[in-house]
């Protein structure tokens, strides 16, 4: 009998609030902020240097929250330089939200945006097709690698089309995180289809080293309180355990047998910390930098 779970992704509104009450629950892009201001400055020292115009492409870019942060560290390393920032997002709702962000935002002058409502692998089919072949100085894949068919190939891609001290920037759940514990041991039980690969920081070191490429790693440490998903009938609760698990509905479709294994396994050191009560799930990042 076929099972009836189905992959969270194939409901893009349920998708939506999901990761709406996984971002307030996490510390995530408290932890992606903290590496803006604190790291970023040193990773794109260089990449503008003599340089009238900077070109940054964006991929995956979601509502652009991080974007702007990015774009605005950029902007005060080279005071006055022209930025043109190409952005690659295959929804457009979130694109829409994108561009209201930038209405609403006052510090973005000499910075032009070009959007693309499109996936990164119908963006280099489409460059392929017209024989562009466009360099950049700052590409950044924010949480995207997970929805590429080809994950090798589109790193090598993307790669190719820096300057010469041009950088790649790359944000995964981190090797080391609750993420790694549960995919590894039960992400063959969920439903993915052809949507979603499992990916971490951890996999793409011994990618990277047999294309013979430079990087660098950083670990940005984030936690994600799930102490409703253990309150029976909680709806964020149920939420969040859709978002882990990229099920629609995993409380109510999943057989009664991984249900008991993932409840447990998600109380375990290995994906949480339990303190005063509270469960706290280890939702930590990995940073890859990549040199040209």
């Amino acid at each position: 009998m076929a099972s009836p779970m189905r992959c969270l992704l194939t409901t893009p509104d349920r998708y939506l609030q999901s990761f709406r009450v996984y971002l307030e629950r996490s510390t995530e892009h408290q932890s992606m902020q903290e590496f803006v201001e604190r790291q970023l400055p040193d990773v794109i020292a260089s990449i503008g240097n003599g340089k009238s115009t900077i070109n940054v492409l964006s991929v995956g870019s979601g509502a652009g929250e991080m974007d702007l942060q990015i774009l605005s560290k950029i902007r005060a390393r080279y005071p006055g330089v022209t930025i043109n920032n190409d952005v690659i997002e295959p929804s457009a709702d979130q694109i829409s939200m994108y561009k209201e962000r930038v209405a609403q935002a006052s510090n973005l002058e000499n910075i032009k945006f070009t959007w693309h409502t499109e996936t990164a692998y119908e963006y280099e089919s489409r460059m392929n097709a017209e024989k562009k072949t466009k360099k950049w100085d700052f590409i950044h894949m924010i949480q995207m690698l997970y929805y590429e068919k080809d994950i090798p190939a589109t790193v090598r891609y993307f790669h190719s089309l820096l300057e010469s001290k041009g950088k790649l920037l790359i944000i995964l759940v981190s090797g080391k995180s609750g993420w790694e514990t549960l995919w590894k041991k039960y992400g063959s039980s969920f439903p993915l289809e052809d949507l979603c690969t499992f990916v971490s920081s951890g996999d793409l070191p011994k990618m990277l080293d047999s294309a013979g490429l430079k990087y660098q790693l950083y670990e940005l440490p984030s936690r994600l309180d799930i102490t409703s998903c253990f309150i029976e009938g909680d709806r964020n609760g149920e939420l969040l355990l859709d978002f882990l698990t990229e099920t629609l509905d995993f409380v109510k479709t999943a057989p009664p047998e991984l249900k008991h294994q993932i409840m447990e396994e998600l109380r375990k050191p290995g994906c949480s910390e339990i303190r005063d009560g509270k469960v706290f799930f280890n939702s930590s990042l990995g940073v890859i930098v990549i040199e040209p």
